[in-house]
């Protein structure tokens, strides 16, 4: 199943989870939400616009058990979440394609020196993966462009 970037939502905030709960935990609040909000468990004399919402946030809960109830898709929106994160947070140095970094071949990774004399470090088996990557000693951050 590929996991497309859809306008971020707070996957986690929708369960009311945590990314560190386990799998276990993220399952029993899908499914005590589902149980709450689930279409055939609501009442006949609810209006017709409050049916409409709670459906809306089933089929949300759903979405949100589709991508963190699969360990998978979890991670990959784990990782978006996080250079997310660091985009916002952290001041960005530059833009560089990994061509463009030095490789090293002992060390199987490619790197870069940042201005305070720290390095970027992107390892082989990353350079799928990652797309923002920090400085081993300041808190500038690059950014790989594919």
């Amino acid at each position: 199943m590929a996991f497309e970037r859809i306008a971020q939502k707070d996957w986690y905030k929708i369960l009311g989870a945590k990314p560190s709960d386990s799998p276990a935990e993220l399952k029993r609040k899908y499914q005590k939400l589902a149980l709450l909000y689930h279409p055939d468990k609501q009442k006949a004399d609810v209006p017709a616009g409050e049916a409409e919402q709670r459906v809306q946030r089933f089929i949300e809960i759903d979405q949100a058990w589709k991508i963190l109830g699969n360990e998978e898709t979890k991670k990959e929106y784990d990782l978006q979440q996080r250079e997310e994160s660091l985009a916002n947070k952290w001041p960005l140095h530059t833009q560089i394609y990994l061509e463009e970094m030095s490789w090293n071949e002992e060390e199987q990774c490619y790197t870069l020196s940042c201005r305070c004399g720290g390095n970027y470090t992107v390892f082989k088996n990353e350079t799928k993966d990652v797309s923002l990557v920090c400085c081993d000693t300041c808190s500038l951050v690059i950014e790989i462009l594919q």
